[in-house]
């Protein structure tokens, strides 16, 4: 676990380091969001953050290779793949940013992306750990991977709209997921080197050291850039995970955990998921686009229901943590203890959901204007 710690702090320096200098890119190539009806913020913000991001992944990941520890990780192409596949999305998310692509071409950019992940690496969802189960032939092996890559992308996308959000429920997410493939391998494994664990380390370590510029009042946004890398590449670690684990081979303690590794990610990515999902059923009953935008997402809500505007990412944080963490810990509860868990922590979040401790949103929760 030092290892993954240490890749995991590298990734939050650089990214930490590099986000004033992307700050300063996307104010000077115009990539920077104005104020619109459907917005929270009141002042124009650049967004480019997913470069910072997709820097501080890449150094982690090549001092990784340098590791000893972690020499069997890097002799395969995956990380690099997914690295590479990043690149891709975090490059249309950025050209995205500075020139607003339509929907359609971000679309033939991510099922490429995905295609390319496939290709390259072997990140291809081949089988489920699930009696057995094998996808019958290599096009729906592609197909689902591609599936699989493009709703993740979409999901974090929806999720982003407050400062902070997106961030911070992938560091949750992340270190949740993270958790479970390090017990999981340490269960099944002699070895401890593992390619998902490595993944997901640099980019729970990348969106940790964007936070501190990226909370409420923000001075950037991940922009598109940002989103489309953290949901490719938590597809990327939910698909190696899957193909790393033998059901066949576990004990019966074992069995819930090996039905873990392609829903963890759903998990960890409920309140996209849900958010993504409500919206496209709601604009779709009203005749209207699935990527329409309105004020109607989860967040747009919590601020509704009186929740200042970091109380509301506050909230939605803890949320994340409960399902991602009970999740992850099924490796080591019972059943039934992990579903005591979450019923007491369901409570809890609702309360603070629903409970007195909502109050007017502040004026000093507001974004400043660009200095």
């Amino acid at each position: 676990m030092r290892t993954y710690l240490l890749l995991l702090l590298i990734a939050a320096a650089v990214s930490w380091l590099v986000t004033p200098l992307a700050r300063r890119l996307a104010t000077a190539s115009g990539a920077i969001t104005a104020p619109r009806e459907r917005d929270v913020h009141t002042a124009p913000i650049p967004r480019m953050g997913g470069l910072a991001l997709l820097a501080g992944m890449a150094v982690a990941l090549l001092v990784g290779s340098r590791i000893p520890f972690l020499a069997d990780v890097f002799a395969g192409p995956i990380p690099w793949a997914v690295l590479g596949a990043g690149a891709v999305v975090a490059l249309l998310g950025v050209a995205d940013d500075i020139w607003e692509l339509d929907w359609l071409t971000k679309l033939i950019g991510q099922v490429l992306a995905g295609g390319l992940m496939a290709w390259w690496g072997g990140v291809q969802l081949y089988a489920l750990p699930i009696a057995g189960l094998t996808i019958p032939s290599s096009r729906m092996s592609l197909f689902a991977t591609v599936l699989v890559v493009v709703v993740a992308i979409n999901a974090v996308n929806f999720v982003d709209g407050l400062d902070g959000l997106a961030a911070g429920v992938a560091a949750i997410g992340g270190s949740a997921f993270l958790l479970y493939t390090y017990l999981i391998t340490r269960n099944i494994s002699a070895d401890y080197a593992n390619v998902a664990s490595v993944i997901l380390a640099v980019l729970v370590g990348a969106c940790l050291g964007f936070l501190p510029h990226n909370v409420n009042p923000a001075r950037i946004f991940m922009g598109d850039s940002g989103s489309m890398l953290i949901g490719l590449t938590f597809a990327a670690a939910g698909i190696v995970v899957t193909g790393q684990i033998d059901a066949a081979t576990l004990t019966a303690r074992q069995q819930v955990p090996a039905f873990l590794p392609i829903l963890l990610p759903v998990a960890v990515l409920l309140l996209p998921l849900l958010d993504m999902g409500l919206a496209v059923v709601r604009r779709m009953s009203h005749g209207k686009s699935p990527f329409h935008p309105d004020r109607l997402h989860l967040h747009h809500r919590m601020l509704q229901l009186g929740h200042s505007h970091r109380r509301a990412v506050g909230v939605l944080y803890l949320w994340t943590a409960l399902f991602a963490f009970d999740a992850a810990l099924l490796v080591e509860l019972t059943t039934t203890q992990a579903l005591v868990v979450l019923g007491i922590g369901s409570v809890v979040a609702l309360l603070l959901t629903l409970g007195p401790l909502r109050g007017r949103a502040r004026d000093t929760d507001r974004a400043p204007a660009i200095d």
